[in-house]
């Protein structure tokens, strides 16, 4: 099945999933899913809303959640994903910053070590 700009309607999602639309609109008004509208009013569903659902059918089907569960189930997914992402971008950060010292040490003029002279001072 093609789809149409990268977005898909509501019937093709249901063919592609062996799900009834009813069963789309129950997700969509539980909030599980939002799919955008055209000015039309037409649903469609990308990529990502076609792997929420995924992601809905096994909670539901085979493990036995229940919707209220797979709603807080995805909240707390998508917050270890943004995590996630947080600790990508402060690793990136932090290798830049220990790039930047080593250039900045490497660029640093060394200087050898001088002798040490001893100096005896007598009292009289």
């Amino acid at each position: 099945m093609k789809r149409k700009n990268g977005y898909y309607t509501i019937g093709m999602v249901a063919e592609i999933l062996n799900v009834h639309p009813h069963t789309l609109r129950e997700y969509e008004r539980e909030g599980l899913i939002n799919p955008i509208r055209t000015t039309g009013n037409i649903r469609l569903y990308t990529d990502d809303d076609i792997e929420d659902v995924k992601f809905i059918r096994e909670m539901t089907q085979e493990l036995g959640v229940n919707l209220a569960g797979v709603d807080i189930i995805m909240r707390m997914k998508r917050q270890i994903e943004q995590l996630h992402e947080i600790i990508e971008d402060l690793e990136k950060a932090l290798r830049k910053k220990i790039e930047e010292e080593q250039t900045r040490k490497s660029s640093l003029v060394k200087k050898k070590p001088s002798h040490i002279v001893e100096i005896k001072i007598e009292k009289e």
